[in-house]
Protein backbone atom coordinates (compact mmCIF):
# COMPACT_ATOMS: atom_id res chain seq x y z
CA UNK A 1 0.00 0.00 0.00
CA UNK A 2 1.65 2.94 -1.01
CA UNK A 3 2.47 5.77 1.38
CA UNK A 4 1.75 9.25 1.66
CA UNK A 5 5.29 11.14 1.25
CA UNK A 6 4.74 14.58 2.96
CA UNK A 7 6.17 17.43 0.54
CA UNK A 8 8.72 18.35 3.46
CA UNK A 9 11.49 20.70 2.12
CA UNK A 10 8.90 23.05 0.33
CA UNK A 11 11.23 23.66 -2.17
CA UNK A 12 9.87 23.50 -6.16
CA UNK A 13 11.51 22.14 -8.64
CA UNK A 14 10.64 22.51 -12.41
CA UNK A 15 11.66 19.34 -14.82
CA UNK A 16 12.11 19.89 -18.17
CA UNK A 17 11.48 16.61 -20.22
CA UNK A 18 12.84 16.08 -23.85
CA UNK A 19 10.11 15.04 -27.02
CA UNK A 20 12.99 12.65 -27.98
CA UNK A 21 13.27 11.03 -24.93
CA UNK A 22 10.06 9.74 -25.62
CA UNK A 23 10.52 9.21 -29.43
CA UNK A 24 14.04 7.32 -29.88
CA UNK A 25 15.56 8.45 -33.61
CA UNK A 26 16.03 4.94 -35.62
CA UNK A 27 13.27 3.66 -34.23
CA UNK A 28 9.36 3.20 -34.95
CA UNK A 29 7.91 5.88 -33.06
CA UNK A 30 4.91 3.75 -32.09
CA UNK A 31 2.50 4.37 -29.48
CA UNK A 32 4.36 1.55 -27.27
CA UNK A 33 7.47 2.36 -28.26
CA UNK A 34 7.07 5.23 -26.49
CA UNK A 35 4.93 4.41 -23.43
CA UNK A 36 8.32 2.28 -22.83
CA UNK A 37 10.31 5.28 -23.38
CA UNK A 38 8.24 7.44 -21.24
CA UNK A 39 8.71 4.62 -18.15
CA UNK A 40 12.16 4.42 -18.65
CA UNK A 41 12.69 8.16 -18.31
CA UNK A 42 10.58 9.08 -15.11
CA UNK A 43 13.08 6.81 -12.13
CA UNK A 44 14.63 10.57 -11.40
CA UNK A 45 11.28 12.19 -11.22
CA UNK A 46 10.44 9.44 -8.90
CA UNK A 47 13.27 10.21 -6.44
CA UNK A 48 12.42 13.76 -6.54
CA UNK A 49 9.00 12.97 -5.59
CA UNK A 50 10.53 10.48 -2.69
CA UNK A 51 12.39 13.14 -0.93
CA UNK A 52 9.64 15.83 -0.99
CA UNK A 53 9.87 18.29 -3.51
CA UNK A 54 7.40 19.97 -5.19
CA UNK A 55 6.82 19.44 -9.04
CA UNK A 56 6.16 20.61 -12.03
CA UNK A 57 7.12 18.57 -15.23
CA UNK A 58 7.31 20.51 -18.70
CA UNK A 59 7.72 17.76 -21.40
CA UNK A 60 8.72 18.55 -25.22
CA UNK A 61 6.77 16.89 -28.61
CA UNK A 62 9.18 17.37 -31.36
CA UNK A 63 8.50 14.42 -32.87
CA UNK A 64 5.41 14.13 -32.23
CA UNK A 65 4.17 17.13 -33.96
CA UNK A 66 6.15 15.98 -37.12
CA UNK A 67 4.01 12.86 -37.07
CA UNK A 68 0.55 14.80 -36.13
CA UNK A 69 1.42 17.34 -39.38
CA UNK A 70 2.21 14.27 -41.46
CA UNK A 71 -1.49 12.85 -40.42
CA UNK A 72 -2.62 16.54 -41.16
CA UNK A 73 -1.11 16.33 -44.78
CA UNK A 74 -2.60 12.35 -45.42
CA UNK A 75 -5.86 13.52 -44.73
CA UNK A 76 -6.16 16.93 -45.83
CA UNK A 77 -8.57 16.13 -48.68
CA UNK A 78 -11.07 14.59 -46.27
CA UNK A 79 -10.96 16.59 -43.27
CA UNK A 80 -9.79 20.45 -42.66
CA UNK A 81 -6.18 20.90 -41.54
CA UNK A 82 -5.64 21.80 -37.98
CA UNK A 83 -3.22 24.89 -36.83
CA UNK A 84 -0.24 24.00 -35.57
CA UNK A 85 -1.43 25.60 -31.61
CA UNK A 86 -4.34 23.36 -31.76
CA UNK A 87 -1.72 20.29 -32.66
CA UNK A 88 0.52 21.27 -29.73
CA UNK A 89 -2.34 21.62 -27.72
CA UNK A 90 -3.59 18.34 -28.78
CA UNK A 91 -0.01 16.75 -28.24
CA UNK A 92 -0.02 18.04 -24.54
CA UNK A 93 -3.12 16.08 -24.51
CA UNK A 94 -1.97 12.43 -25.23
CA UNK A 95 1.57 12.97 -23.95
CA UNK A 96 0.67 14.09 -21.13
CA UNK A 97 -1.68 10.96 -20.63
CA UNK A 98 1.25 8.77 -21.46
CA UNK A 99 3.83 10.58 -18.83
CA UNK A 100 0.81 10.58 -15.99
CA UNK A 101 -0.19 7.21 -16.12
CA UNK A 102 3.19 5.87 -16.47
CA UNK A 103 4.76 7.89 -13.31
CA UNK A 104 0.68 7.33 -11.54
CA UNK A 105 2.55 3.54 -11.52
CA UNK A 106 6.12 4.07 -11.14
CA UNK A 107 4.57 6.34 -7.72
CA UNK A 108 2.70 3.15 -6.91
CA UNK A 109 5.19 0.74 -7.74
CA UNK A 110 7.69 2.42 -5.41
CA UNK A 111 5.57 3.33 -2.63
CA UNK A 112 4.86 6.51 -2.78
CA UNK A 113 1.23 8.30 -2.63
CA UNK A 114 1.87 11.53 -4.41
CA UNK A 115 -1.03 12.40 -6.91
CA UNK A 116 -0.27 13.68 -10.72
CA UNK A 117 -2.37 15.65 -12.96
CA UNK A 118 -2.24 16.86 -16.56
CA UNK A 119 -3.14 20.68 -17.47
CA UNK A 120 -3.42 22.10 -20.96
CA UNK A 121 -1.95 25.32 -20.60
CA UNK A 122 -1.76 28.20 -22.60
CA UNK A 123 1.74 29.95 -23.22
CA UNK A 124 1.49 33.58 -23.70
CA UNK A 125 3.58 35.94 -25.83
CA UNK A 126 3.59 40.06 -26.75
CA UNK A 127 1.29 40.72 -29.44
CA UNK A 128 4.21 43.13 -30.18
CA UNK A 129 6.57 40.43 -30.83
CA UNK A 130 7.97 40.63 -34.07
CA UNK A 131 8.93 37.08 -34.31
CA UNK A 132 5.22 36.65 -34.47
CA UNK A 133 5.36 37.60 -38.45
CA UNK A 134 8.46 35.88 -39.27
CA UNK A 135 8.53 32.65 -39.51
CA UNK A 136 11.85 30.94 -39.16
CA UNK A 137 11.42 27.85 -37.04
CA UNK A 138 11.49 24.46 -38.58
CA UNK A 139 8.28 22.02 -37.66
CA UNK A 140 8.29 18.60 -38.95
CA UNK A 141 9.43 16.02 -40.92
CA UNK A 142 11.58 16.64 -43.96
CA UNK A 143 9.39 17.35 -47.16
CA UNK A 144 10.48 16.65 -50.45
CA UNK A 145 9.82 18.81 -53.51
CA UNK A 146 5.88 17.52 -54.39
CA UNK A 147 5.04 17.84 -50.57
CA UNK A 148 6.96 21.43 -50.15
CA UNK A 149 5.29 22.53 -53.27
CA UNK A 150 1.58 21.27 -52.45
CA UNK A 151 2.37 23.26 -48.68
CA UNK A 152 3.57 26.35 -50.84
CA UNK A 153 -0.16 26.20 -52.49
CA UNK A 154 -1.79 26.27 -49.59
CA UNK A 155 0.44 29.61 -48.07
CA UNK A 156 2.28 27.34 -46.14
CA UNK A 157 6.07 29.13 -45.81
CA UNK A 158 8.87 26.73 -46.47
CA UNK A 159 12.65 26.49 -46.48
CA UNK A 160 15.06 24.11 -48.96
CA UNK A 161 17.45 22.55 -46.54
CA UNK A 162 21.21 22.67 -47.12
CA UNK A 163 21.15 19.48 -48.98
CA UNK A 164 19.18 20.62 -51.73
CA UNK A 165 16.87 17.46 -51.50
CA UNK A 166 14.65 18.37 -48.78
CA UNK A 167 12.65 21.06 -47.25
CA UNK A 168 11.02 21.94 -44.25
CA UNK A 169 7.89 23.60 -43.16
CA UNK A 170 8.83 27.14 -41.10
CA UNK A 171 6.58 29.08 -38.55
CA UNK A 172 6.40 31.40 -36.20
CA UNK A 173 8.12 31.04 -32.61
CA UNK A 174 7.36 33.96 -30.62
CA UNK A 175 9.15 34.65 -26.91
CA UNK A 176 7.36 33.16 -24.38
CA UNK A 177 6.36 35.81 -21.49
CA UNK A 178 3.49 33.86 -18.82
CA UNK A 179 1.70 30.46 -19.19
CA UNK A 180 -1.50 31.77 -18.39
CA UNK A 181 -2.62 28.78 -16.03
CA UNK A 182 0.19 29.25 -13.86
CA UNK A 183 -1.62 30.71 -10.85
CA UNK A 184 -3.81 27.29 -10.58
CA UNK A 185 -0.17 24.99 -11.31
CA UNK A 186 1.62 26.95 -8.11
CA UNK A 187 -1.70 25.86 -6.17
CA UNK A 188 -1.77 22.53 -7.05
CA UNK A 189 1.80 21.83 -6.62
CA UNK A 190 1.86 24.02 -3.34
CA UNK A 191 -0.53 20.79 -2.01
CA UNK A 192 2.13 18.43 -3.70
CA UNK A 193 0.27 17.68 -6.80
CA UNK A 194 2.95 16.56 -9.42
CA UNK A 195 1.65 18.75 -12.52
CA UNK A 196 2.85 18.52 -16.07
CA UNK A 197 2.42 21.54 -17.75
CA UNK A 198 2.95 23.26 -20.46
CA UNK A 199 3.08 20.34 -22.30
CA UNK A 200 5.34 20.96 -25.64
CA UNK A 201 5.91 24.43 -24.88
CA UNK A 202 1.86 25.10 -24.53
CA UNK A 203 -0.09 26.38 -27.44
CA UNK A 204 0.68 30.30 -27.92
CA UNK A 205 -1.69 32.57 -27.42
CA UNK A 206 -1.69 36.62 -26.75
CA UNK A 207 -4.07 38.78 -24.64
CA UNK A 208 -6.13 41.15 -26.49
CA UNK A 209 -6.40 44.75 -24.64
CA UNK A 210 -9.76 43.81 -23.13
CA UNK A 211 -8.10 40.51 -21.50
CA UNK A 212 -9.50 38.02 -24.12
CA UNK A 213 -7.42 35.33 -25.34
CA UNK A 214 -6.30 34.60 -28.90
CA UNK A 215 -4.71 31.31 -30.09
CA UNK A 216 -1.34 31.91 -32.63
CA UNK A 217 -0.52 29.15 -35.56
CA UNK A 218 3.08 28.45 -34.02
CA UNK A 219 4.53 27.01 -31.69
CA UNK A 220 7.10 28.37 -28.34
CA UNK A 221 10.47 26.44 -27.30
CA UNK A 222 9.84 24.23 -24.59
CA UNK A 223 13.11 24.99 -22.48
CA UNK A 224 12.44 28.65 -22.54
CA UNK A 225 8.85 28.04 -21.23
CA UNK A 226 9.94 25.93 -18.63
CA UNK A 227 11.97 28.98 -17.23
CA UNK A 228 9.36 31.38 -17.73
CA UNK A 229 6.96 28.52 -15.79
CA UNK A 230 9.90 28.20 -13.34
CA UNK A 231 10.31 32.00 -12.47
CA UNK A 232 6.18 32.41 -11.50
CA UNK A 233 6.22 29.34 -9.17
CA UNK A 234 9.41 30.95 -7.37
CA UNK A 235 11.04 27.68 -8.20
CA UNK A 236 14.29 26.97 -6.43
CA UNK A 237 15.74 24.99 -9.65
CA UNK A 238 15.18 24.02 -12.75
CA UNK A 239 16.43 20.81 -14.65
CA UNK A 240 16.46 20.48 -18.20
CA UNK A 241 16.73 16.61 -18.87
CA UNK A 242 18.04 16.31 -22.61
CA UNK A 243 20.54 13.75 -24.35
CA UNK A 244 23.44 14.99 -23.29
CA UNK A 245 25.98 14.54 -20.27
CA UNK A 246 26.85 17.76 -19.91
CA UNK A 247 27.87 21.48 -21.35
CA UNK A 248 31.03 20.88 -23.60
CA UNK A 249 33.45 24.07 -24.23
CA UNK A 250 35.09 23.60 -27.84
CA UNK A 251 32.22 21.12 -28.43
CA UNK A 252 33.02 19.08 -31.49
CA UNK A 253 36.86 19.64 -31.34
CA UNK A 254 39.86 17.43 -29.30
CA UNK A 255 39.78 19.51 -27.25
CA UNK A 256 36.39 19.54 -25.78
CA UNK A 257 35.71 19.54 -22.26
CA UNK A 258 32.48 19.23 -19.79
CA UNK A 259 31.32 22.14 -18.18
CA UNK A 260 30.11 21.04 -14.63
CA UNK A 261 29.45 24.58 -13.18
CA UNK A 262 29.06 27.82 -15.21
CA UNK A 263 28.57 31.30 -13.45
CA UNK A 264 25.99 33.51 -16.00
CA UNK A 265 28.50 35.16 -17.23
CA UNK A 266 30.18 31.78 -18.30
CA UNK A 267 27.12 30.66 -19.67
CA UNK A 268 26.80 34.40 -21.32
CA UNK A 269 29.83 34.54 -22.74
CA UNK A 270 29.68 30.42 -24.27
CA UNK A 271 26.54 31.47 -25.90
CA UNK A 272 28.05 34.67 -27.07
CA UNK A 273 30.88 32.89 -28.60
CA UNK A 274 28.71 30.87 -30.95
CA UNK A 275 30.15 27.42 -30.30
CA UNK A 276 26.92 25.99 -28.76
CA UNK A 277 24.77 24.34 -31.29
CA UNK A 278 21.83 26.80 -31.81
CA UNK A 279 18.71 23.74 -32.17
CA UNK A 280 20.56 21.93 -29.61
CA UNK A 281 22.20 22.75 -26.61
CA UNK A 282 22.09 26.75 -26.96
CA UNK A 283 18.38 27.17 -26.39
CA UNK A 284 18.95 25.00 -23.52
CA UNK A 285 21.74 27.00 -21.77
CA UNK A 286 19.89 30.35 -23.26
CA UNK A 287 16.81 28.87 -20.84
CA UNK A 288 18.80 27.67 -17.88
CA UNK A 289 20.84 31.36 -17.77
CA UNK A 290 17.39 33.25 -17.76
CA UNK A 291 16.14 31.08 -14.95
CA UNK A 292 18.77 31.94 -12.90
CA UNK A 293 19.06 35.75 -13.82
CA UNK A 294 14.99 35.93 -13.45
CA UNK A 295 16.08 34.67 -9.17
CA UNK A 296 16.02 31.24 -9.60
CA UNK A 297 19.03 29.34 -7.27
CA UNK A 298 20.53 27.22 -10.40
CA UNK A 299 19.71 25.25 -13.16
CA UNK A 300 20.55 22.17 -14.34
CA UNK A 301 20.94 20.16 -17.88
CA UNK A 302 22.17 16.48 -17.63
CA UNK A 303 21.17 13.51 -19.58
CA UNK A 304 17.75 12.25 -18.65
CA UNK A 305 18.69 8.93 -16.50
CA UNK A 306 21.11 11.40 -14.17
CA UNK A 307 18.74 13.56 -13.11
CA UNK A 308 19.66 12.63 -9.47
CA UNK A 309 23.23 12.79 -9.84
CA UNK A 310 23.39 16.10 -11.53
CA UNK A 311 20.90 17.66 -8.75
CA UNK A 312 23.84 16.77 -6.25
CA UNK A 313 26.29 17.99 -8.80
CA UNK A 314 28.41 14.31 -9.92
CA UNK A 315 27.54 14.79 -12.96
CA UNK A 316 25.37 17.32 -15.88
CA UNK A 317 26.32 21.02 -15.89
CA UNK A 318 24.89 23.75 -13.32
CA UNK A 319 24.26 27.16 -14.00
CA UNK A 320 24.58 29.31 -10.68
CA UNK A 321 24.42 32.97 -10.19
CA UNK A 322 28.26 33.86 -9.59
Amino acid sequence: MPVNVPVGNKKTEVVALGGNALARAGEPASISNQFRHTRESLSPIVELARAGWRIALVHGNGPQIGDELVRNETAVGLVEPLPLGVLVAGTAGWIGYMIQQSLQNALHAAGIDRPVVTLITQTEVDPADPQLHIPVKRAGHPLDADAAHRLEARGVPVKQDADGKHWHRLTVSPVPIGVAEAPLVERLVGEGVIVIAAGGGGPPVYREPAGRLEGVDGVVDKDRVSAVLARDLGAEVLIILADVDAVYRAWGTPTAAPIRTMTLAEADALLASGTLEKGSIAPKVEAGAAFVRAGGARAVIARGSDGQAALEGRTGATIVRV
